[in-house]
């Protein structure tokens, strides 16, 4: 039986080598309601590997997804139950990643093609769980590349149970282009991720794919159930300062960037306490000003100390003092303030 899928307005991407337990905890240090992801983790990670290192999380990252990389069901689910038990909200399956390794594992976009396979693994992964499982995919692959295609992809999948899919509105060339390709140079067809949600209004139809600004946000949800924002949500991480106002209803004053750095202080300190080198926390930091005053030498400040070895947490406290005082305190302009 499907399980009902919350609605996310705004949510940030998967991305590999980026959204790690870290830049979550960051997040959400500037937004608490944005569903936040994993970056794609493959089942037989989650099966053989150091569960706590690959998974593990802090609650204070909720609501949070597990993305995962498979096609065989039993294993898919088998990573279902285990997320659920570590107390995930949501689960993922990977239909968008075009890399030559994820081919080789017959997974990611490569499932476009295959739409069957995908709703099977749908299907094992809900008679398992509580929590919905969602699909991330593309609008088509080679010679799948027009919207019929995406249409009875999206009809098969749902017919397995699936009820919210997040479509990134490039298709992906797994020929010719390689993975940071693949994500700029197909040009983007939003129009078809609208038809799709005219033409299955049942289901919850997100959007993927060169959003960077909250107008943006608002104009597609016009359109669509939900927004998914991936490159912008890492370079220019405060654009989600004022998003649990603007799309959540959230009454609470929006966070500075004197707060938000602030409160990486302690989470830097416990972490080291760990063993775990500041560089692989403020590496995450290093677009929280960006195009404001001072973020060249912010950037330069951490570039140039953070892999040091005496380094703590007071490098924030000199990083910002090149920072003007306005840049620090400033809040997010909310649209309804315009």
């Amino acid at each position: 039986m499907a399980i009902t899928s919350h609605i996310y307005p705004v949510s940030v991407a998967p991305m590999m080598e980026w959204t790690d337990r870290h830049y979550r905890y960051f997040m959400r240090q500037i937004t608490r309601r944005s569903l936040l992801y994993t970056e794609m983790i493959t089942t037989g990670a989650v099966i053989h590997g150091d569960r706590e290192r690959i998974i593990g999380f802090s609650q204070e990252e909720k609501p949070l997804a597990l993305q995962l990389g498979g096609d065989d069901p039993r294993e898919l689910a088998e990573c279902a139950q285990i997320a659920e038990d570590f107390g995930y909200d949501e689960i993922n399956l990977n239909v968008g990643c075009p890399s030559d390794r994820v081919q080789k594992g017959n997974f990611g976009a490569c499932l476009m093609a295959t739409p069957e396979v995908v709703g099977e693994g749908v299907a094992a992964m809900q008679r398992v769980v509580s929590i919905p499982v969602t699909v991330k995919h593309r609008i088509g692959i080679d010679g799948l590349e027009d919207y019929e295609h995406l249409a009875a992809f999206v009809k098969t999948v749902a017919g397995y149970g699936c009820r919210r899919f997040i479509v990134h509105a490039r298709i992906a060339l797994l020929n010719g282009l390689n993975p940071k390709e693949n994500r700029s140079v197909p040009p983007l067809r939003y129009e078809d991720v609208y038809r799709l949600k005219q033409e299955f209004p049942e289901l919850i139809i997100e959007i993927n794919g060169g959003i960077k600004s909250e107008a943006a946000v608002a104009e597609q949800l016009r359109q669509v159930d939900g927004v998914m924002i991936g490159r912008a949500a890492y370079e220019n991480p405060f654009l989600f300062a004022g998003f649990d106002s603007l799309f959540y209803g959230e009454e609470a004053a929006p966070p500075s960037r004197r707060e938000i750095v602030e409160a990486m202080v302690p989470y830097i300190e416990a972490q080291q306490a760990l063993g775990v080198y500041p560089n692989r926390i403020l590496r995450h930091m290093h677009g929280l000003f960006h195009g404001r005053r001072g973020t060249k030498a912010w950037k330069r400040y951490l570039s140039e100390n953070a892999h040091k070895p005496e380094t703590t947490s007071a490098i924030l406290h000199r990083a910002v003092e090149d920072i003007p005082d306005e840049v620090l305190d400033e809040r997010p302009v909310l649209m309804a303030q315009l």
